[in-house]
């Protein structure tokens, strides 16, 4: 039998309820000074902690009009909706073709690590020659952000869903070859619906990064009228910055639905992550 360790019991306690207040703290200042008025606003620690005397809905109507919250958030949902089902489909093809070949082919094992690589650029070494390029060729608006995007997460994504085919046995595909299933139906009516705890961790993942990006949409989209959430809050700051409750507000406004996403997909995430981590 295993011996449990009662001192790493009360270690991973520890642990586990430092995390959580380094996540449920913040998220409580949030929340508290997203509702309290200007005037509950004070100097000393305790007038921050406290809670609001009145539960009050109007700094979130405030901050949706400044900062146009129906617009940005349309735009914002447009954005990460079809770089999520982009990056599904175009990753998910490219990482079983990869996945399946690189074992057997240097051309696709050289094509793989090539792809791979790419997590390693930094975005700022290729920040003003992406917005040079998107603007000679028309791509200064929300597509060129996506077609970016979809760029930018494909070699994470293909490193997710090759890691994930270890765990599909190579009988299945063998098996619909024998029924005469052509290699693009195997995949799609089998592998295809396989992955989808990859599917769903690389849509959160994904939605996560596209969501919460400020740089990408301010290089290529500067001078628009296109505005996403981050953007309408980085103007907001800059005109707004020292009115927090507004702030918190639109932060929190902002996060509600990526966080309803999370909720949904947390279950297919786990399963995603264990198991695409088996080389």
């Amino acid at each position: 039998m295993i011996k449990v360790n009662k001192n790493t019991n009360w270690v991973a306690m520890v642990l586990l309820i430092l995390g959580l207040i380094t996540i449920a703290f913040p998220l409580y200042l949030t929340v508290v000074i997203a509702f309290k008025q200007p005037s509950e606003m004070t100097n000393s620690i305790g007038g921050i902690l406290s809670l609001p005397k009145s539960w009050s809905f109007s700094n979130f109507k405030e901050a949706m009009r400044v900062t146009n919250f129906w617009h940005s958030l349309g735009n914002s949902l447009l954005i990460t909706i079809v770089t999520v089902v982009l990056s599904i489909a175009i990753h998910s093809l490219m990482g079983y073709a990869l996945g399946r070949n690189k074992a057997g082919s240097k051309f696709y094992s050289f094509v793989y690590l090539f792809i791979v690589s790419g997590m390693f650029v930094p975005f700022a070494i290729l920040m003003m020659p992406l917005a040079k390029q998107t603007a000679e060729m028309g791509l200064a608006n929300w597509f060129g952000v996506i077609l970016l995007y979809v760029v930018f997460y494909m070699p994470m994504n293909i490193l997710l869903y090759s890691g994930y085919l270890v765990n599909i046995p190579m009988a299945l595909e063998e098996a619909a070859r024998v029924d005469g299933a052509s290699t693009w139906r195997t995949y799609w009516k089998i592998i295809f619906p396989i992955m989808k705890p990859m599917h769903a961790t690389v849509a959160v993942l994904t939605a996560l990064s596209v969501w919460n990006d400020v740089m990408t949409p301010l290089v290529i989209m500067a001078g628009s009228e296109t505005n996403t959430l981050p953007l309408a809050q980085l103007n907001f700051q800059s005109q707004f910055g020292t009115n927090y409750n507004l702030a918190f507000a639109s932060y929190l406004l902002s996060l509600i639905p990526i966080l309803i996403f999370y909720i949904v997909c947390q279950k297919q995430i786990l399963n995603g992550v264990v198991n695409g981590a088996v080389k």
